[in-house]
């Protein structure tokens, strides 16, 4: 016999819970910035509010620090940045910074990263909006219940304070790269190049071995008109996204490209994205060359067009781990394998992405505590994530009156 007592009892305990819950993310939660008609939802929202149960999950979401905790963070930040990399070293890395990604790529192969399935969740820009999108996605395969960021991203991102899929690169590198000249010239005409015929056509950036490429395309095929370019300057990275079972030429188009090499052309004309991904791929690029890159980048845009961005904050776990003599800069340091990592901070985003003439749409800090229940350990990760738009008439330099006011 059903007992409808306790039904009503547990029915109105969830109602109530539910909406503890929608004050919480109401009063608490930071929200996504979305364009167009998307409709806005909280960035995680597994908060800690009894830090005796800090240990029942592996992640919490938005954590505040101490100020104890931030200048514990700041000490450690100078200790291991007191003794810098030689500067004949520095050289070795920069030129040779797509053979290290190589070597990790011919090593891990596509077996080092989990899906970013919570893309699509965090930016659902990457779709594109029409009266029939709400439809079509509902025939995919996609769940976003299987891609809640506040869980998800925590163990992909755990992989990642060790290495992460990027695509540094120079013109010297680039010009011993026999394989980047396929692209050099550019498509000769418009009606020839790859997905001329879409009408929402995405760019990934440092696509690596396809972990965002893939959940993405699992989506798009189910829209029509939609097309994903991908690249990346480790030739091996590119083969592995060519190679995967998934990949279809009728929907992606994987290519090699140095982002830094602003004398190679793209294999599609400027200002036709409506997308660009760019995840965990600046912060590998040297300091000196991340404004070029973006301002290239922003080219490709159409007007309207949203560059996607989500990299290392700074002073996450990742930036405090590591060991004196691994810096190469301020904020710049190398792993053992030779690849490389910045820790960003919002200011500095939102001047390279307003510098090149984009309009602010979000800027955030994303404070995470990660914990390892097993050892009992506590760590503050650290994300920076930011949406920015071309503006109809666009050029460099000309946002920062458009632009939300510079963050600290």
């Amino acid at each position: 016999m059903i007992n409808y007592g306790i039904l009503k009892v547990l029915f109105g305990m969830n109602v109530i819970w539910r909406n503890c819950i929608c004050r919480l993310r109401q009063g608490k939660v930071p929200h996504r910035c979305q364009s167009g008609v998307h409709p806005v939802a909280p960035l995680g929202s597994r908060i800690l509010t009894d830090p005796t149960k800090v240990f029942e999950h592996n992640m919490w979401d938005h954590m505040q620090w101490s100020k104890e905790e931030e200048d514990e963070a700041r000490k450690k930040v100078e200790e291991n940045s007191a003794t810098r990399v030689a500067p004949e070293e520095q050289v070795k890395f920069e030129n040779a910074a797509n053979k290290y990604w190589d070597t990790f790529y011919q090593t891990h192969k596509n077996k080092f990263f989990k899906n970013r399935n919570w893309l699509l969740r965090e930016f659902p820009e990457i779709l594109p909006v029409d009266q029939n999108t709400k439809e079509k996605l509902g025939e995919s395969s996609w769940d976003p219940a299987r891609s809640s960021i506040s869980r998800t991203q925590g163990t992909e991102t755990h992989r990642q304070e060790t290495f992460v899929s990027s695509e540094p690169g120079s013109r010297e590198r680039s010009a011993s790269n026999p394989d980047l000249e396929e692209y050099s010239r550019g498509p000769r005409k418009a009606e020839q190049f790859p997905g001329s015929k879409a009408t929402f056509r995405i760019l990934e950036v440092g696509c690596g071995a396809g972990n965002s490429v893939f959940p993405i395309l699992n989506t798009l095929q189910n829209i029509p008109g939609s097309f994903l370019y991908c690249c990346d300057f480790a030739p091996e990275a590119v083969e592995l996204v060519k190679s995967h079972e998934a990949y279809s030429e009728a929907h992606c188009s994987a290519f090699i490209h140095d982002v830094c090499d602003d004398g190679l052309a793209y294999p599609f004309p400027d200002g036709t994205l409506d997308v660009i991904l760019l995840v965990f791929v600046l912060s590998s690029i040297h300091p000196d060359r991340m404004q070029a890159v973006i301002h290239r980048l922003s080219r490709l845009l159409k007007p309207g067009g949203m560059l996607l961005f989500r990299d290392h904050g700074r002073y996450d776990n990742a930036q405090l781990r590591f060991k004196k003599g691994r810096c190469l800069s301020e904020n710049f340091y190398v792993r053992g394998d030779g690849t490389r990592a910045y820790f960003f901070t919002k200011g500095e985003i939102h001047r390279m992405f307003c510098e090149a003439g984009l309009h602010e749409k979000q800027n955030l800090v994303d404070h995470r505590l990660q914990v390892n229940r097993k050892k009992q350990i506590q760590m503050h990760r650290v994300w920076v994530q930011g949406k920015f738009q071309k503006p109809s008439c666009w050029t460099p330099r000309s946002a920062d009156e458009h632009a939300l006011p510079s963050p600290d």
